[in-house]
């Protein structure tokens, strides 16, 4: 007695270097959905629709798939932060434009807080080294990461004659810490209720200090 038999379902075929992809941004969607904690590499292999043994060619465990993720996130970030730079107004003088490059990166840090909650937390959900860090991954266009161009901004501070140059040293760790800070309080702590509105008026006066108090 003969026994028909079905077909296997179709498997999706991926050409060189698109599984890498099709898994990076499962592992996207995952952090944004639920942060770090969210990105799974068995759950992001069924979401790129292949079995998890596929995955270990390009990922070889969940911490690969979260430092790829992370990259990315980083990379968004910087990329946020230039695009605040990059709609300042024209016509300004060295010096204000020197502080409002500053406080641009800082807008640009607190609303990609705001706005990619689960991508924020996952970017900084590995305590990595910053300095010295030339991954490409995680720089925006300019090719700077979020470190960079805040350490540019007070370069240009420096050169515009703003912040003296014996205090420029250690300076990146006073701003991002005042605003890394605020981020945390409105995303996961007691600030998290408050409404778009007065975040924003928390952040800039969190900005009007940084730049006096610098």
């Amino acid at each position: 007695m003969s026994r028909e038999t079905s077909a296997p379902p179709a498997r999706t075929t991926y050409r060189h270097g698109d599984l890498r992809r099709a898994l990076l941004d499962a592992g996207i969607d995952l952090a944004r959905e639920g942060g770090p904690d969210a990105i799974v590499l068995r759950e992001a292999t069924r979401r790129a629709g292949v079995v998890p043994n596929a995955a270990y060619r390009h990922f070889a465990s969940r911490q690969d798939l979260l430092q790829a993720v992370r990259a990315w996130a980083l990379s968004s970030l910087a990329i946020a932060m230039e695009a605040e730079i990059g709609g300042l107004r024209p016509g300004r003088g060295a010096a204000a434009h020197a502080r409002a490059c500053l406080r641009a990166v800082g807008t640009g840090y607190l609303r990609f807080a705001l706005t990619e909650t689960g991508l924020f937390r996952t970017a900084f959900s590995v305590p990595d080294a910053v300095e010295d860090d030339a991954d490409p991954a995680k720089a925006g266009n300019s090719g700077l990461n979020p470190f960079q161009l805040l350490g540019a901004a007070l370069d240009q501070l420096v050169e515009a004659g703003v912040l003296p140059a014996e205090r420029r040293p250690g300076a990146e760790y006073l701003a991002w810490s005042a605003v890394h800070g605020l981020a945390i309080l409105l995303i996961d702590g007691p600030l998290r209720s408050r409404a778009t509105e007065q975040a924003e008026v928390l952040g800039q006066r969190v900005l009007d200090m940084v730049e006096k108090g610098l």
